[in-house]
């Protein structure tokens, strides 16, 4: 259900001009939402239709996230990075981190957070839950969470799980 609604918005979103959707726009975001949701429900047979991910509660979540945590972790690594490009101050490398997350959704929204930040980027996520991701300033090769990436594993969490 989630993947059909994702599709059938995406899809409007694409074809909207600042002015209406015509029927035959809302028909076709239909058709294609469907064949979409299908298709992935045979390709990944293990996951069930749910409309856990409409729930109203988890989008406000979401965007409080967005435009809160997320939105201010942003300003703080961008103000950051400039700093250390104009001093030369950096240290790169690659640290690995167990963030602790179960569902492959939370692991999604924390590694896409980790890289949207600038000075960061998630490199890749092992089997075991192991996040490996590349910074720009290393100041210990076994940091805490807090100090690597905020709060942003606790909001995946709580998107997520």
């Amino acid at each position: 259900m989630y993947v059909f609604v994702v599709s059938f918005l995406m899809y409007l979103l694409l074809v909207w001009s600042g002015g209406g959707v015509g029927i035959f726009e809302l028909f076709v975001a239909l058709i294609l939402s469907a064949v979409i949701a299908l298709l992935f429900h045979k390709w990944h047979p293990e996951k069930k239709f749910s409309v856990s991910g409409l729930n109203p509660r988890k989008w406000f979540d979401f965007l409080h996230y967005l435009f809160g945590p997320f939105a201010v972790g942003l300003a703080k690594a961008n103000i950051d990075v400039a700093k250390r490009v104009i001093t030369g101050n950096i240290r790169p490398g690659i640290v690995r981190v167990n963030p602790g997350l179960k569902t492959d959704l939370g692991k999604t929204i924390l590694a896409d957070s980790i890289t949207l930040t600038p000075g960061t980027l998630t490199v890749d996520i092992d089997d075991e839950g192991w996040f490996y991701i590349h910074w720009l300033f290393v100041r210990d090769e076994n940091p805490a969470e807090e100090e690597l990436y905020g709060d942003f594993a606790c909001w995946a969490r709580r998107l997520a799980e």
